[in-house]
C-alpha cells in the first residue's frame, strides 16, 4: 500500500511525516508482539506506576500505530511537548506533524486526555462544590494546568452550590479587557444562579496572585453583592500548585 500518514483503516503507518520507516528486518514482527505483550503485562498487573511516561505513550500508540516500534515516537513527543500532561494536551495539528505520527495517533492520544477530564468532570456534576473542593481542583488542574495560554473561566452555582454552568469567557490575561462585571453577573441572573467561582490559569506555572487578579475580584465581588450573586472564590491554577484567594484571605 505505500508509506501515508494514515492507511484506510485510519491506521497510521509508522514513519509518517518525514520519518521513514525502518527496514523489516530492524523491527521483525515477533520482536515488536513480544514487546507489546510485556507491556501489557506490566500494565495489567503492575499497578498505577507500572510504565514509565514514554511507555504509557507507546501503549497509547499500539492502537493507531499496530507494527513496528513506537518507543522512538514516544520518547520524541516527550522531549519536544516536555512532559505526559503537555503531550496529551497538545493540539492536534502539532501531534499530527511529529516525526512518526499522523492524525490517528494524535486521535487515540487526544482521546485519552478528552477522557481524563471527562472523568474529573464527573467527580464535580451534580455535588456541592464547596464540600467537594479537592474533586473540584483535580477537575481544573486536569484541563487548565498545562495551557499555554491565559484562560479565563467562571463556574456558576445554585443555591446548593452545585454546578449551573462551566462558562468559557475568554484567553487572555485577566483585566476588565478580557472579562467584563457586568457580564459576569448579568449572564448569572440569566442562569439563576446564586454564587460564582471565578478561575483561570497562569501558564508561568506560578499561581501566585497579581494585583490585577485581585482587583477584578473585588470588582465582580462588588457586583455581585449589589444584584444577591455572591462569589465565593476566585482560584488560580499552576503547574501542580493552586492559589484560593479566598483562602489568602483576599476576598
Amino acid at each position: 500500500m505505500g508509506q501515508r500518514g494514515e492507511d484506510l483503516f485510519g491506521e497510521d503507518a509508522q514513519g509518517a511525516a518525514g520519518a521513514p520507516a525502518p527496514p523489516a528486518s530492524a523491527t521483525s514482527m515477533p520482536t515488536a508482539t513480544g514487546h507489546r505483550e510485556r507491556l501489557r503485562q506490566r500494565l495489567l498487573t503492575g499497578g498505577a506506576e507500572a510504565l514509565a511516561d514514554y511507555e504509557v505513550l507507546e501503549y497509547l500508540l499500539f492502537a493507531a500505530i499496530r507494527r513496528g516500534d513506537t518507543k522512538p515516537i514516544a520518547k520524541a513527543l516527550l522531549a519536544r511537548f516536555g512532559s505526559l500532561a503537555r503531550v496529551l494536551e497538545a493540539e492536534p495539528a502539532a501531534l499530527a506533524k511529529s516525526p512518526g505520527m499522523g492524525e490517528a495517533s494524535a486521535a487515540a492520544l487526544k482521546a485519552v486526555a478528552l477522557a481524563a477530564r471527562r472523568m474529573a468532570r464527573s467527580e464535580v456534576a451534580d455535588r456541592p462544590v464547596i464540600s467537594n473542593w479537592q474533586a473540584l481542583i483535580d477537575y481544573l488542574s486536569t484541563d487548565m494546568a498545562n495551557l499555554t495560554v491565559e484562560r479565563v473561566r467562571v463556574l456558576y452555582l445554585d443555591t446548593k452550590n452545585r454546578l449551573v454552568q462551566d462558562h468559557h469567557v475568554g484567553d487572555g490575561s485577566i483585566d476588565e479587557a478580557a472579562i467584563h462585571p457586568r457580564e459576569v453577573i448579568r449572564r448569572g441572573l440569566d442562569l439563576g444562579a446564586a454564587a460564582l467561582i471565578l478561575v483561570h490559569n497562569h501558564p508561568s506555572g506560578s499561581p501566585e496572585p497579581s494585583k490585577a487578579d485581585i482587583a477584578i475580584t473585588h470588582r465582580i465581588a462588588e457586583a455581585g453583592r449589589l444584584l444577591g450573586i455572591t462569589v465565593h472564590d476566585h482560584v488560580i491554577i499552576g503547574h501542580g500548585r493552586h492559589v484560593s484567594l479566598k483562602a489568602q484571605g483576599l476576598i
